[in-house]
């Protein structure tokens, strides 16, 4: 092979490579990590008009989620990575969610993770990721999740798993999520 054709080669080669940098899908660790490599909320989604009538529980969520926290040393922040998990408890009945929406530690909105309602099937479990890199929520993070079910018996169970690394010491916590009590 000439310089020349290897030239061609290199350039086609790093071509690919950035431009498969650009798939959004493929670098989310939420589609990443699921089994069939699909958005996990997208694959949940109703497309179709829900009978709110039926519903007998509605309930809003406020759960904490750390992207950082200081340490003792000269104030230094360590980014965390967050799992939110959203978690059906019943053995019969689908849960519902209507909203997820991430909040900075000043309270304003970075992003609404819904477009539309989705339906958790019984038993099942929705986690998603809030990569480490994403740090627009600071300290202060929180989700506000709203879930509706047919009865009080669909109370899900909410909880964010944050991890992180300082030094050569790696640690790990949970928050819960709490109810919110509309005035």
């Amino acid at each position: 092979m000439n310089k020349r054709s290897l030239s061609v080669l290199s350039i086609a080669v790093l071509l690919a490579v950035s431009l498969s940098g650009c798939d959004q899908s493929v670098q989310d660790p939420n589609t990443m990590f699921s089994e069939q490599h699909k958005d996990p909320i997208k694959e949940l989604e109703i497309t179709s008009n829900i009978d709110r009538s039926k519903f007998k529980y509605k309930q809003t969520f406020y759960v904490p989620i750390y992207s950082d926290i200081y340490t003792d040393r000269d104030n230094r922040k360590v980014l965390l990575s967050a799992t939110l998990s959203v978690r059906n408890t019943t053995l019969k009945k689908p849960l519902f969610i209507n909203k997820i929406d991430y909040y900075d530690t000043a309270g304003n909105l970075v992003k609404h993770y819904l477009k539309s309602t989705i339906e958790l099937p019984p038993m099942a479990t929705l986690n998603y990721i809030v990569e480490k890199e994403e740090d627009k929520g600071g300290s202060g993070a929180n989700f506000i999740i709203e879930v509706e079910g047919l009865d009080d018996t669909v109370t899900p169970v909410i909880e964010a798993v944050m991890i992180g690394n300082f030094s050569n010491k790696a640690f790990s916590f949970s928050t819960q999520g709490t109810p919110v009590i509309h005035d």
